[in-house]
């Protein structure tokens, strides 16, 4: 067993006038290391399908993780797609690829040497920014407001729960797990820095 490729994630970024921007951030596996970090910490299981094991089998212990992969988005096509940005973000760049990639999750004294691969695009030079983020409002009206299948109440947009959840916390703050909330507390206590203020749920 040899791991080469990571999540290798993609994300994109695209502005309306009204509503909030479309934001699509995914990674090219099925779900992304952190998620399984998270089960772990919460003692939960990971479901069939986010990982195998050395020998195909489904891994859903995310204790265990290092045992095994995390599979790819649409099988054989997330694999091409981890492929080709893993040599645009790291071999073009002259950055780590496949087997000079340091995992940091095991060790955090190493550089990485992480690449990444950045295109902008000037709106202007394709369109009239405020007619290009108007006709985008009119993509994601048609697409909100488009019939739905039986027992569905809501068509959601990339980011648009993600901003909805970045308006909510920035009201009243960001939820922690309790584990987490000792662990950085103990974390800043021995850094003699300020801690977290808890407030009220």
């Amino acid at each position: 067993m040899e791991l080469l490729l990571s999540t290798n994630p993609i994300a994109f970024a695209i502005p309306a006038l009204e509503e909030p921007p479309i934001v699509l951030d995914i990674a090219t596996s099925v779900t992304a290391y952190g998620k399984v970090k998270t089960k772990a910490q919460r003692g939960e299981l990971m479901p069939e399908g986010w990982m195998i094991d050395a020998h195909g089998n489904p891994l859903t212990d995310p204790k265990r993780a290092e045992e095994g992969f995390l599979l790819p988005i649409g099988g054989y096509k997330g694999y091409g797609l981890a492929l080709v940005f893993g040599l645009l973000a790291g071999t073009l760049n002259s950055a780590a690829f496949g087997r000079d990639v340091i995992d940091f999750n095991k060790d955090d004294i190493t550089p990485t040497n992480t690449g990444q691969v950045i295109v902008a695009l000037d709106i202007a030079r394709f369109s009239p920014v405020e007619a290009f983020k108007r006709r985008v409002d009119e993509v994601i009206r048609d697409f909100r407001n488009s019939q739905r299948m039986p027992a569905v109440d809501h068509i959601r947009l990339p980011g648009e729960q993600s901003h909805a959840i970045w308006l909510e916390r920035s009201a009243h703050g960001i939820p922690l797990p309790d584990v987490l909330f000792k662990n950085l507390q103990q974390v800043a206590s021995e850094l003699a820095i300020e801690g977290l203020r808890e407030t009220p749920r």
